[in-house]
């Protein structure tokens, strides 16, 4: 497969010298500048299908008539974090073991 480049791009020289700060060993400012697009693309279409889902949910609540109100929703979502920062406790507590 054939690779491609990104345009030239020109930035303020305190914002290349904050960039290169914060490389870690190995790391170029292109493969980092790489990373940091493939983060927004994947964080932009995660995003996209999360609107889609809201709306197509929203569309099949007035088709249907069925809606869950606000406070079920607000209450499972809490049981659900309380359950995820348990679990993370937990795999905090296995790996703190000898």
């Amino acid at each position: 497969m054939k690779t491609a480049t990104f345009p030239s791009l020109r930035v303020e020289p305190e914002l290349r010298d904050a960039a290169e700060s914060v490389l870690e060993a190995g790391e170029t400012l292109s493969s980092f500048i790489e990373g940091a697009v493939r983060e927004t693309i994947e964080r932009r279409r995660t995003r996209a299908e999360f609107i889609a889902r809201g709306l197509a949910s929203r569309d099949e609540a007035k088709r249907s008539g069925v809606y869950i109100p606000a406070d079920v929703v607000l209450a499972d979502l809490s049981d659900r974090l309380e359950k995820a920062r348990v679990a993370l406790q937990q795999k905090g507590a296995k790996k703190d073991r000898p």
